[in-house]
């Protein structure tokens, strides 16, 4: 997955807002998102070459979610899969403090990468290619997460933040409008690709939000919350992905609605 805009705790009835596009090649074999028959509690897509799986949700309320860090220096292919570890926050009980101090601890065993990790309680940020290299616990605020640093300000991940920002001070969110965030199909001018003193830099004709070509581009998009209702006691998470064919044409909708068994711990919000 390549780009990731998320709200955490802004709105008190939405502890967690996310949008993201997974940028992959298209040769890629991949399911969609769906309920794992061999673990009936996790909903997330499923890379059918590695086994893992880049964001998913559960029904205890945990969530994650993974991007490649862009390292050319580092290209050599690495000893395990990076989409294992999402998979395997989701399917344990570890706290994310603890989960992450494993991860932290073999590390260097992966390509770089950037991961989230979370409950109804907190949301945590590890990456084994940042200057800072130490789990982190997010503030309250709206992030955005691409192929380099939390928050880098490409011109694609600051535009979702801004569009995000907006979304949040409507109303009602709807899964469509959530969608736009990260919906942009233009690329991104020369000269704003290097902001003066920005370490990381990133590829023109990866600049787009949604990314199209016939080889590597945008596969899905998925839209996600989770809604805190306080009379009733509970936290229901709310998903939907929609798959693409290489020309960006949707192919495929996925969407489910369900209770987090979590319930009162997101009312920090």
């Amino acid at each position: 997955m390549c780009l990731i805009v998320f709200a955490w705790k802004v709105r008190p009835a939405f502890p967690l807002v996310l949008a993201a596009n997974r940028d992959e090649f298209h040769r890629r074999a991949t399911a969609p998102s769906g309920f794992w028959p061999e673990h009936p509690d996790l909903l997330a897509g499923r890379d059918l070459e590695a086994g893992g799986t880049w964001m998913g949700v559960t029904r205890r309320g945990r969530f994650a979610a993974i991007t490649n860090y862009r390292d050319p220096g580092r290209t050599l292919p690495a000893a395990r899969s990076r989409g294992e570890l999402p998979l395997a926050f989701l399917t344990g009980t570890e706290d994310p403090a603890v989960f992450l101090q494993g991860v932290e601890e073999r590390a260097g065993d992966y390509a770089g990468f950037n991961l989230l990790v979370g409950d109804t309680a907190g949301l945590w940020y590890f990456s084994n290619s940042t200057r800072e290299h130490r789990p982190r616990a997010l503030a309250p605020g709206v992030y955005g997460l691409s192929n380099a640093q939390l928050n880098t300000p490409w011109p694609k991940l600051a535009l979702a933040r801004q569009q995000l920002e907006l979304l949040l001070d409507s109303p009602s969110l709807d899964h469509e409008a959530l969608r736009r965030t990260v919906s942009d199909r233009r690329l991104a001018d020369e000269t704003d690709l290097h902001p003066l003193g920005l370490r990381e830099t990133m590829d023109r004709q990866l600049s787009a939000q949604f990314i199209v070509s016939p080889e590597y581009g945008t596969r899905s998009t998925t839209s996600f919350w989770l809604q805190h209702d306080t009379a009733e006691g509970k936290v229901t998470a709310s998903w939907e992905e929609l798959s693409y064919d290489p020309m960006g044409r949707e192919t495929l909708r996925n969407s489910a609605t369900f209770s987090c068994a979590a319930g009162l711990q997101s009312s920090g919000a």
